[in-house]
């Protein structure tokens, strides 16, 4: 179900407290993506983002999506409380009441396997942009190997802890296919994409042929040498149709 962020120019899939698991801009509007050059810890990067936003003469609601680094893999406990973390600045932005379960930004939190950060980071954010007449612009959460519902991430795992060819396969394809699903419900197919990105430290290219045939590689695969931010869970992506992307 999507639901309408009227402050921010945008609608989301609703997920839960800590992230959306994907936006798309309101018509005459587009979302824009901004990368930074170098990673910059959580409260650096909060703070380059409301002067990046502020100055394109844009509301701080206009955040609609975040791709955070972080050190390490989290267990259930420190994930949640990295999320009561992380939330907190959107509470101060009135993007996120702090109480419900509908929090608007869609997000990515993956784990360096080489050099990371020794703290969680910025990597990337997008937000949202006044422009008459522009082409349809979303950006779809990661997805983990994670079924939804109650229980300890362990318990809802595919394919808990087996890295066989047949069960990394597995979690690849149930991947690919939540990814397509947050797709569909903002009106999208993979067709329309403009980059999709890998997280794995595992070699994912046996099952290449799998997001091949889904048409998760039209513009190509950015492979990220990372961990997906739980333990245990070992294949995460996301994918974007974006047409203004920068660098600062």
């Amino acid at each position: 179900m999507t639901r309408d962020f009227v402050a921010g120019n945008y609608r989301y899939i609703s997920a839960g407290f800590q992230f959306s698991t994907g936006v798309a801009a309101d018509p005459d509007f587009e979302i824009e993506r901004v990368r930074f050059d170098a990673v910059l810890p959580l409260a650096d990067g909060f703070s380059r983002i409301a002067d990046y936003i502020l100055a394109a003469g844009r509301p701080l609601t206009s955040l609609c999506a975040c791709e955070l680094r972080s050190p390490a893999a989290f267990d259930d406990a420190g994930f949640r409380a990295f999320n009561q973390h992380y939330v907190k600045t959107l509470v101060e932005w009135g993007i996120y009441d702090g109480t419900s379960d509908n929090n608007p930004v869609a997000r990515s939190n993956v784990c360096p396997e080489i050099d990371p950060p020794s703290e969680p980071s910025f990597y990337a954010f997008s937000f949202t942009r006044p422009l008459v007449g522009a082409k349809p612009t979303c950006v779809i959460a990661g997805s983990g190997e994670s079924r939804g519902g109650a229980g300890s991430y362990a318990e809802r795992l595919v394919r808990y802890r087996d890295l066989s060819p047949e069960g990394f396969k597995e979690k690849v394809e149930f991947v690919a296919g939540e990814i397509e699903q947050r797709l569909t419900a903002l009106g999208f197919t993979w067709a329309d994409i403009t980059a999709t990105q890998v997280y794995t430290v595992h070699d994912f290219h046996p099952t290449i042929d799998t997001l091949l045939r889904s048409g998760a590689a039209r513009a190509g695969l950015s492979w990220h040498y990372a961990r997906p931010p739980v333990v245990d869970m070992e294949f995460e992506m996301d994918t974007r149709r974006v047409m203004r992307e920068m660098v600062i």
